[in-house]
């Protein structure tokens, strides 16, 4: 028998009350910059996060390029280009007011990482002479050469230079502590309730404005029970609990019934993103071959194969820039490419699978700066695919590096299986990153909308200076009991069963559920089965459910979160009454000629209320920016 005891104190009913100006929950890239923008502004600010702040976050293992770098000296582009940009290629479903913070100030950003620690140069000269290297400035540029507005950068270096100048700047850090509610007082942010992860205390943070900046959702129609660390390219533990939050709360939220086939995610049956050879993002541009090592050609805008390596790089005749590299499927796209030909295109062209990224018919700095530098500094991969697969002799001079699936990504899913990537649904907010409720503001992956690192610094700032901004405008809020005595009995209620239902029985549960309820095509009669069904759920196995620790508590709360994710996401896509491409929204019992706009979700007290909000709600992108930051346009500060 086990004699294994928690190491750790025991504190389940100890509360501790904590006042400041500004709450930011969430201490990834988006929360750091939130808390810093605020507490430069002079006010008292508190940050929150579940796991440690210096290696947390989806950050937190690194990234390797800083997207939409509009303003960086060597940039041919402005900000308004590349903005409206994003938000055509998304078919309007897209946040432009995200993208346009992002391209106007992310650069900023990036100096202020600098000037905190953090590496985004070549200062050691290690690609002196490379063609996407500047010689003067010494930055690194990605994808198109010659535009130069997407950056190669050292993200294993920015979350502890964002750590330590939390503390230079006196923020008071709470770590391994997990955010689960919202609260309110007369229809305005009081704060937040959070749970020690560790010893189970409760913290009640009292905040005249609270940022959330928390992450988009996951686990909700993948997870793998047995091998959960390979579950999501993103972190395990960030599955959109700020989401879940903000819906009890009747914050408004769009866009959720957008979700796309699963991409990047192994959930337990795949390789890890960018463990195998492709041309995707952080590979980008690799040579690809078949299995016969002939080489696979890559093709402009307009469909010409490429014949000099170099030319992948650079827009073709007539294109002013296209986006970042990644997407083989529309190689015509205006804003796309050079891209290899689609696959299908290819299989008809008589190339044999299995295909390879045979990094060694790459110019040398090329292949360098794709192994060793963007592999070693992107999400999961420095310990172990950089570092292991040359451990078990993996040598980019000499080996090819295999495909799998159908040859492009770690996997061949299923319509069903989806997930929430690239520029999902998240918090409505306004042209101050405020929601529908005052005093409550949002950024990175809490938007609606969200994409990469950049943004979410940028937003993080951002939503961090709109906040203090108004907090030094109202006074402390007060509180209800009440709200934290239910909050209380809801956290600790599966420590009160013995022998019960475990997280992973519930999280699986919801995952199938999700799958054949709210996959790929929806229907009014499906989905209503789906509802039906977590609402089942939530009346019978969530009173089940059982842990013995604070850990499989914090657990048992993710799951939890994840439900009402579901409930929500099934709520979004009943609102929605026909199909839309860009949303990967497919209707079969509903066929409308409706102008397309957002759908706008929120809950009262169990009753559903929508809006519709035109596409473009936010306006001219420029003029409104100017507008709503004509004291503050959050210039480089020095900080």
């Amino acid at each position: 028998m086990s004699t294994y005891q928690w190491p750790y104190p025991n504190e389940l009913n100890t509360i501790e009350h904590v006042s400041c100006d500004v709450l930011v929950l969430g201490g990834g890239l988006s929360g750091c910059f939130a808390a810093i923008a605020a507490r430069k502004q002079g006010l008292d600010v508190a940050i929150v996060e579940k796991g440690a702040i210096e290696k947390s976050g989806s950050a937190g293992t690194g990234f390797d390029h800083w997207e939409s770098a509009c303003t960086n000296p060597c940039s041919k582009v402005t900000p308004e280009e590349i903005a409206y940009a994003y938000i055509d290629e998304q078919s309007h479903f897209s946040n432009g007011i995200f993208h346009y913070i992002t391209c106007r100030e992310g650069y900023d950003r990036l100096l202020d990482i600098e000037r905190m620690g953090g590496k985004i140069r070549d200062t050691e000269d290690d690609f002196q002479g490379a063609r996407f290297r500047d010689e003067d400035t010494k930055l690194m540029f990605a994808y198109d050469y010659q535009n130069r507005f997407t950056l190669r950068v050292w993200g294993t270096t920015f979350k502890p230079a964002l750590y330590r100048e939390l503390k230079r700047l006196g923020v008071k850090i709470y770590e391994h502590v997990e955010a689960t509610a919202l609260l309110k007082e007369n229809k305005h942010g009081a704060g937040a309730i959070g749970m020690q992860i560790h010893t189970g205390k409760l913290y009640v943070f009292q905040a005249k404005a609270t940022v959330l900046a928390m992450s988009r959702p996951a686990r909700v129609w993948l997870f793998n029970a047995d091998q959960p660390g390979l579950c999501e390219f993103r972190p395990f533990q960030s599955i959109g609990s700020g989401h879940a939050m903000g819906w009890r709360s009747g914050l408004e939220l769009t866009m959720m019934e957008k979700s796309v086939r699963a991409e990047f995610s192994a959930a337990g049956r795949s390789f890890p993103p960018y463990g195998t050879g492709n041309n995707h993002n952080t590979w980008y541009a690799a040579t690809m071959v078949d299995a016969r090592g002939v080489e696979i050609p890559y093709v402009d805008r307009d469909g010409n194969e490429l014949t000099d390596y170099y030319a992948r790089y650079y827009p073709s005749q007539g294109q002013k820039f296209f986006l970042k590299g990644g997407v083989i499927d529309e190689p015509k796209y205006a804003y796309r490419g050079p891209e290899t030909l689609p696959f299908d295109e290819l299989i008809k062209r008589g190339y044999q699978l299995p295909f390879y990224a045979d990094l060694s018919r790459m110019p040398e700095l090329e292949r360098k700066v794709i192994w060793g530098m963007m592999v070693g500094q992107e999400a999961k991969t420095n310990i172990p695919i950089y570092h292991y697969y040359q451990t078990r002799g993996f040598d980019p001079t000499q080996h090819r590096l295999q495909s799998y699936g159908n040859g492009w990504q770690s996997a061949s899913f299923l319509d069903q299986e989806r997930q929430f990537f690239g520029a999902p649904g998240g918090l409505m907010h306004d042209w101050d990153l405020k929601t529908n409720i005052d005093g409550i503001y949002a950024c990175g992956d809490a938007l609606f909308g969200s994409d990469c690192a950049g943004s979410a610094c940028a937003t993080g700032h951002y939503a961090g200076r709109k906040a203090a901004s108004y907090a030094k405008t109202v006074l402390m809020p007060g509180l209800s009991s009440e709200a934290i005595d239910k909050e209380k009995q809801r956290l600790y209620a599966p420590l009160e069963h013995e022998n019960g239902l475990n997280w992973k029985e519930l999280n699986m549960a919801i995952s199938k559920a999700m799958q054949n309820y709210c996959g790929a095509s929806k229907c009014d009669a499906l989905l209503l089965e789906g509802k039906r069904l977590l609402k089942e759920y939530e009346k019978i196995i969530v009173p089940q459910l059982s842990c013995v620790n604070p850990h499989e508590l914090m657990r048992t709360h993710e799951v939890l979160d994840i439900l009402t994710v579901s409930q929500l996401v099934i709520e979004a896509c009943l609102a929605r009454r026909t199909s839309v491409k860009a949303l990967n929204f497919e209707r079969t019992d509903v066929h409308s000629d409706a102008p397309q706009q957002h759908i706008v979700i929120s809950q009262q007290d169990g009753m559903i209320h929508t809006r519709e909000v035109d596409l473009d709600y936010y306006g001219d992108l420029k003029e409104n920016y100017e507008k709503h930051n004509a004291d503050d346009r959050g210039e480089s500060n020095g900080i």
